[in-house]
């Protein structure tokens, strides 16, 4: 029987690194990002909705969508991301369960990696079989995201918008800590994986 794993963490956490690593041992990955990239796409109605609601100047010169001039948006307006996660969240969730069935009914025996950011805010967890968290503190956050380019208000702003760590904590069935270089988040996650499959 398959198992449907929820991998979650804060922003800038390390929660792609970490699917990355569990791609390669064989982890069927599905990723809440991926998801709403493809349901906001030139010509989708959702990204009409959200110009609609955000006004034009929220699209680029091709007609997608400014994903930072969005991100400034939310992060400065809790009532539009609200918005936002009200008008896609449910067909993120669709998709999730589609194409877990999908690769279930292909590999009775997968075990598929749900990426989620939001797990807990959008109670995921009952449709899942276990959570992992990747965990790191917030002040390791804001300077990860100021080396991907985020000015510090923001990244400070998206970090304080999202749960509290303990309330992520709570519901984990598995935590793995993010402090350090990439090589010991691998090493501790391969451990996790043949843990987990032996």
């Amino acid at each position: 029987m398959s198992l449907r794993i929820g991998l979650t963490g804060g922003i800038a956490c390390g929660k792609s690194l970490a699917a990355d690593v569990l791609a390669a041992q064989g982890a069927k990955i599905l990723d809440a990002d991926l998801f709403a990239r493809d349901l906001v796409r030139p010509g989708h109605a959702n990204l009409e909705r959200i110009a609609q609601h955000f006004g034009s100047a929220i699209l680029q010169a091709d007609g997608s969508l400014d994903r930072a001039r969005l991100r400034q948006q939310i992060f400065s307006d809790p009532s539009a991301k609200r918005w936002l996660e009200e008008l896609l969240h449910p067909q993120i969730r669709q998709c999730f369960l589609m194409e877990s069935d999908v690769i279930a009914a292909q590999e009775p025996t997968a075990i598929i990696l749900w990426v989620l950011p939001l797990l807990v805010e959008s109670r995921y967890q009952k449709l899942l079989d276990g959570v992992l968290l990747i965990d790191c503190p917030n002040w390791l956050q804001v300077e990860r995201l100021a080396q991907r380019g985020w000015d510090r208000k923001t990244a400070k702003a998206a970090i304080e918008q999202q749960i509290h760590p303990e309330e992520r904590r709570s519901i984990a069935t598995w935590i793995i800590a993010n402090r350090q270089k990439p090589a010991d988040l691998q090493r501790r996650l391969l451990y996790w994986w043949q843990t987990l499959c032996s």
